[in-house]
């Protein structure tokens, strides 16, 4: 038997989540990048959802309840306060923001328009520019502090 949290989101529940992640991050006609709220970047969040489900759809819930269950009828400065506070909050509110920004970062377009190739990060990989090392001086230098085995 199956609960509620394993029931794929409703078309409600969908319409909610596109209106936050439009919200989180809209689209910008002059770097070229769709919001979060593109058709292929909603398809991509709503596919990967998986063991967030339950954490996602509490979240929708929470921000509807908070803004009467008209999140999309509220103008662009209140909705972007609420949403801050309510991911400030933390909990469920962070896997929802999760899962938007990882499916927004995963569209070819948005990589693109970042300089980056459009592929999965391995087997090539991805340079990564060197840091000071010496910064890790101070933590050379400590003591150790676990304990050794016998």
């Amino acid at each position: 038997m199956s609960n509620a949290a394993d029931i794929a989101f409703s078309d409600a529940e969908v319409r909610a989540l596109r209106d936050i992640a439009g919200t989180m991050i809209p689209a910008d006609a002059t770097l070229g990048v769709p919001g979060a709220d593109d058709p292929a970047i909603m398809a991509d969040i709503v596919k990967s959802l998986g063991r967030d489900l339950p954490d996602v759809r509490a979240a929708v819930a929470a921000v509807g309840a908070k803004a009467n269950g008209d999140f999309a009828s509220l103008d662009v400065d209140a909705r972007e306060k609420l949403l801050s506070e309510h991911i400030a909050s933390g909990g469920a509110a962070s896997a929802l923001a999760r899962v938007i920004l990882a499916a927004y970062y995963r569209d070819d377009r948005v990589l693109i328009s970042l300089g980056m190739e459009p592929r999965p990060p391995f087997p090539k990989g991805h340079v990564v520019e060197q840091g000071d090392w010496s910064l890790l001086d101070p933590v050379r230098k400590r003591a150790p502090f676990w304990r050794k085995d016998r």
